[in-house]
């Protein structure tokens, strides 16, 4: 069984949703610590040709606490703010008919744990693109909560019956393939190929957050994009 475990992240990019096609199971680690200056909270959207950050308001964040352990902020006024500069980036969008109710339903859910709700986030996009992989929270798992890095990650890969871990390209510094070959499980990282798609411009403005994929792609076409990609 091939396995996937990430921290959830708000709309993320289209590497984040080729790692979950790529995998047979895809773990939400909710249960660690809060990343201030990562992407939980935040992502980028093209606006005037440029990127532009889009964000959530959170509760009190707090890099001593664990993700699940912070709650969205009732902040209606910049729900209003994102829905307004998502209309005003892709409202010519071809694609964003289909895609502004999804998004609109999300920004303005009520749900106000911040690992819950962007669960749910990537069920809802998992479930537009059409895929099946289950996603299971790490809180939910009785596996040894103590763990730490490759530690943790192979505990999970026993725990769940994965002999094939894939993990983001970004963490190849991190987990070594021989350990984990001795372990039983096949390591391998993801990297996304050059992907480029028609725009407004004539420049290509690229990693920005799935929400501009979705806008300017058919399901059809993001599931070929989600195949773009090379193990190493």
């Amino acid at each position: 069984m091939r396995l996937a475990i990430m921290q959830p992240y708000y709309f993320p990019y289209l590497g984040y949703f080729q790692l979950m096609a790529a995998v047979d199971a895809f773990v939400i680690l909710d249960d660690v610590q809060f990343i201030k200056h990562g992407w939980i909270h935040r992502n980028q959207i093209l606006l005037d040709g440029a990127a532009k950050p889009i964000h959530m308001t959170i509760d009190h964040m707090s890099q001593h606490r664990k993700i699940n352990e912070h709650d969205r902020r009732d902040d209606k006024a910049n729900d209003r703010y994102q829905l307004r500069l998502l209309e005003h980036a892709y409202k010519k969008a071809p694609f964003y008919g289909d895609v502004m109710p999804l998004v609109t339903r999300l920004i303005r859910d009520d749900e106000r744990n911040v690992a819950v709700y962007l669960g749910k986030q990537l069920t809802e996009i998992r479930n537009y693109l059409g895929l099946d992989t289950p996603l299971l929270y790490a809180s939910s798992l009785a596996n040894d909560k103590t763990l730490k890095c490759g530690d943790l990650v192979l505990d999970l890969c026993h725990h769940l019956g994965a002999d094939h871990y894939i993990n983001a390209i970004g963490g190849r510094a991190l987990y070594d393939k021989d350990r984990f070959d001795r372990d039983g499980v096949r390591l391998d990282f993801i990297e996304m190929e050059p992907v480029t798609y028609r725009q407004f411009g004539n420049t290509f403005v690229p990693n920005l957050s799935i929400i501009d994929v979705l806008m300017f792609n058919s399901r059809r076409d993001v599931r070929q994009l989600l195949d773009a990609y090379t193990l190493v």
